[in-house]
This record gives structure tokens, sequence and C-alpha cells, in this order.
């Protein structure tokens, strides 16, 4: 293996495999998993995985703290979930119609997460929010949806960051509300009148390069009464948060249910499965929308989702991200306040993010992961970063380690 604070140079295997991707693929990579968006020396390509750790193309290992942008929950090659997609892709995976571990998977996800009287499955988490948005509108009658300014919900014309492609009327029924403020929120419903069909919460607010924002009892519980007061549904897009703050839900700890609820990333800790909860109202609903794909009834994944959410239950992985979470935290906060420097950590512990003061370019923070990086430890400057029930002390200790040389390093 190579030495990993060396940065890739221009005949790297990283830097053959992208100039290659740049002939064959537009733009040579796409979407939140392009390094370009990254600190210079980030890799592209990746050559395995174990546990919380990364080798990329050129041999270079890192702690990863991304844990794929999500999916990876109990960690790379977690040997439950690699049993269980081993002994269902040996019988099939994708065939005519489902194996019964669908049933089986439905049956557990329905028996974890309180508010959940059915729940159907996707690919993505695209798929999960759209189809709540759509089952929201087939259920009630109506169109409008209010959404959070600035909210990521997918990457689908109704929803996507980008207005490449993208056409007014892709958008027409959406109104916005400040994620977190009841005032904004009871104004996008005014606006909505009575053609409001749901309102859409994220988890937290997760938006990229900003303070994330934990929803109050007061907020959650204001879209709750509207929506009980209007007919429309309540969703939760719990796609990026779900099964890490709580295996009910991520608003269970507030008291708060939604109807219908979006998951993917942890749900079979990165085998592609997506799922969609509701209740009871919104059955009928659910069951007259159409929503399917050639790779849906895939078996081999939910075998993969059975065993990751048996094995979360089993360790309370909420519980142990949130320690090893807040481990990181305060060794963070000591290690910035050594050098003099000045940072704001925000999110759940577990989903953590951490920006510099005064660096609204994030100059700070791109020299700060850059340098941390060399010494061993995948960062991100901007985006929330994730814990997996792999990691431990000992690997946090070692991310703290490499973060107190990015400090020394903005500190000079």
């Amino acid at each position: 293996m190579t030495d990993s604070h060396v940065v890739p140079q221009p005949n790297s295997a990283d830097q053959a495999l992208r100039a290659r991707a740049e002939r064959v693929i537009p733009g040579g990579l796409w979407g939140h998993m392009t390094a370009r968006i990254l600190p210079e020396g980030y890799p592209q390509f990746f050559d395995r995985a174990e546990g919380c750790h990364l080798v990329d193309a050129d041999g270079r290992r890192f702690v990863d703290m991304m844990c794929s942008w999500g999916p990876i929950v109990l960690g790379h090659h977690h040997p439950a979930v690699d049993a269980a997609v081993a002994a269902q892709a040996a019988r099939g995976d994708c065939m005519n119609g489902p194996a019964p571990v669908l049933v089986e998977l439905a049956e557990l996800v329905v028996a974890t997460i309180p508010h959940a009287d059915w729940c159907q499955f996707g690919k993505n988490g695209t798929d999960a929010t759209t189809t709540c948005v759509t089952v929201a509108r087939a259920a009630t009658g109506r169109r409008k949806v209010l959404v959070a300014r600035g909210a990521y919900h997918g990457a689908v014309p109704w929803c996507s960051p980008s207005v490449a492609g993208v056409t007014a009327e892709d958008r027409a029924h959406l109104l916005f509300y400040d994620y977190d403020d009841v005032a904004s929120l009871h104004a996008a419903a005014e606006q909505a009148g009575d053609d409001l069909a749901a309102i859409m919460a994220s988890a937290f607010r997760h938006d990229m390069g900003q303070p994330q924002v934990m929803p109050t009892p007061e907020f959650a519980r204001a879209a709750r009464a509207l929506c009980d007061e209007t007919g429309a549904a309540l969703v939760l897009d719990d796609v990026r948060a779900g099964f890490r703050i709580d295996l009910g839900g991520s608003w269970e700890p507030l008291g708060v249910q939604p109807d219908l609820s979006a998951w993917s990333k942890a749900i079979a800790n990165g085998h592609p499965l997506s799922a969609v909860t509701g209740r009871e109202r919104f059955r009928e609903a659910a069951s007259r929308v159409f929503s399917t794909g050639s790779f849906w009834c895939g078996a081999a994944p939910m075998a993969a989702a059975v065993a990751t959410l048996t094995e979360l239950r089993r360790v309370d992985g909420p519980g142990r991200m949130r320690a090893l979470g807040q481990r990181l935290r305060d060794g963070m906060a000591e290690r910035a306040a050594r050098h003099g420097l000045r940072i704001d950590q925000s999110g759940p512990p577990q989903m953590p993010t951490i920006l510099f003061a005064d660096d609204p370019e994030w100059k700070r923070g791109f020299a700060f992961c850059a340098e941390a990086l060399r010494q061993g430890a995948y960062l991100h400057p901007k985006h929330n970063m994730f814990l997996s029930c792999a990691h431990t002390e000992a690997d946090i200790d070692r991310v703290l380690d490499a973060a107190d040389a990015g400090f020394r390093h903005v500190a000079r």
C-alpha cells in the first residue's frame, strides 16, 4: 500500500481513470459524488472498503466519515449483511416477481416504525419522496405541496436543485416556507388555501454549506396540526437521516408522527433500496398510484435490509452512533480551541457538520479537510458527514489526530 499522505500525482491511477471517464461520460462524473466539489487531492475512484475504512485507486487508506454519503450504517462488508445477500442471491435476485423476503421485510418495517400501517419499496430516495407526493395528491385530490426553501428532496424535475432541463410547470404547485419557522409555515399553508395536498419536511435542515438546524417540537407539532386541520398529508423525508436518529423515524423523539415517510440510504447498508411508509388513511391511494421499476423487486437488497434493520436494533445503532458522534464533536471543539480557531458544529452527532466561523467561501474548510485527508481522514468541508456502527473510539481518535493537523495547518 502506498503512503496515505501522498497527494495523487498527474500520472496516478485516479487521474488516469478521470481522463478515461471524461471521454465516455458527460462531465466525467455527476452529482454529489464528483470530487470536483472537494479540495484538491481528494480521490474520485476507490478500490475497496472494509468496516469504516476506504482505499482509493492509488492505494491510500482513509477513515471514512462519509459512509458513501449515508448508506453505510453498519460498515462496509458487514458480515451479517453480506451473508444474507449471498444466500438470497444464490436462490435468486431479479426474478419474474418478488421473493418471499419482500413480505418478511415489509412486516419488519411495519413492526419497526410506529406510524407505518403499510410500506412499499423502490430503489432510490427520489423514488420514495416522489411516491409520497403522488400518494398525497391521489388521496386528497389536491395539488399544492409545501417544501422548505433550500431543502433537497431528490434529483427529478419537481425537486431537483438544478434548473437545467426543468420547466416552470414542473414546479408549478410547490410553495415554500422557512424550515423550523412556524409563522412561515402558516403563511405558505394560507397561500395554498383549499388546494393543500401535503407538507413535506426533512428530518432536520441539512442544506449543504450551512449550519444544520434541528426541528423544535413546536415546529413539528405545528406541521402536524396544520395537516390535521386541512386534511393534508404530513410527509417526512427521512431518506438521509432515517435509522440513524431513531429506528422508528427521526421525529419520534419529538413526539410527532407523519402520515407518509420516505426512506433510503441506511435501510440496506449500501444495497439499492428505498421505502415509503404510511398510515391507513393513505393505503387505498397508494394502491392506485402506479410506481414501479424493472429492478424494484430485487430480492438481494431486501435481504440486506432485513439483516441491517435486525442488526441496528440488536446493537442499538442510533445510540452507538450518537455516542461516537459526541466523542468526535467534543474532540473537534477541544482541538479547534487549542489552535485558536472557532468552528460551528451542528446537526445530530450521528450526522455532524463542521464549518469554520467567518468562512463564507469555505476556504478554511477546504484547507482543513485537505490536510486531514493527507493524514488519513476522509472528511467533508461543506456537507454533513455520517457515523456508522463500524466506527470505534480508536477510529474517532485517529480522525481527531488528523483534524488536529488540519487545524494546525489552518492556524498557520
